[in-house]
């Protein structure tokens, strides 16, 4: 089993994950407003995608849907398309909140995003992000030769699953504290709109990328 080439992935992938996206900005969301588990559940819903991630690529799927030209731009369409919702569900929710702070705190309470949607919402995340996949692409074209055995493959799919689940868990249940989330109450029509920002920004540069190679 390749050690260096595992330990050199692991340090490639820290530092993607330590990047702030659309993925960071999510749990940050879930963590400081609604439940640790819908948190931690959206943690794992993005280990689950990059696992997804990984495997399309180690197979070559992933290489096979960046070849072809309608696949890439359904998916990139379908990413942008999502990542563009989620961002304007967020800003709404930060233009709502200072247009009546009362109301929707206590809507707040009595809705809440529950961990299978937390969950889902993780893996949407991710999985339709485009930019993830050709990262992934790149990533295993590049360390992942032929030569490479099967074990290591598989301990390479283990090793970026499990970092993404401990690093993203590790921020939800910090920001999840009950101290914390009081803290951050106020905070939390900026945390909406710099989410919303942060999920409209990567859209926008998935379509214009997909305009400019038109």
């Amino acid at each position: 089993m390749e050690l260096q080439l595992l330990i050199s992935l692991g340090i490639i992938h820290l530092a993607a994950l330590a990047s702030p996206g659309p993925d960071f900005a999510l749990v940050v969301r879930l963590a400081t407003q609604e439940s640790r588990a819908a948190a931690i559940a959206s943690s794992l819903g993005i280990a689950v995608a990059i696992l997804g991630h990984t495997l399309l690529s180690l197979t070559g799927v992933s290489l096979i849907i960046q070849s072809s030209d309608l696949l890439f731009t359904m998916v990139q369409l379908a990413g942008a398309s999502y990542l563009a919702w989620m961002g304007m569900g967020a800003i709404k929710a930060a233009w709502r909140h200072w247009q009546d702070p009362v109301s929707i705190e206590t809507a707040a309470r009595g809705r809440g995003v529950t961990a299978y949607k937390g969950f889902m919402q993780g893996l949407y995340t991710n999985i339709l992000n485009p930019k993830a996949l050709v990262f992934f692409i790149t990533l295993f074209s590049t360390l992942i030769t032929p030569q490479v055995s099967f074990a290591t493959k598989n301990m390479a799919a283990l090793l970026l699953f499990s970092l993404s689940f401990v690093w993203f868990t590790f921020i939800a249940v910090v920001l999840s504290k009950p101290k914390v989330q009081l803290k951050m109450k106020k905070a939390s029509p900026l945390i909406n709109l710099i989410t919303g920002v942060v999920f409209i920004g990567v859209a926008l540069i998935i379509i214009s990328g997909l305009v400019a190679s038109q």
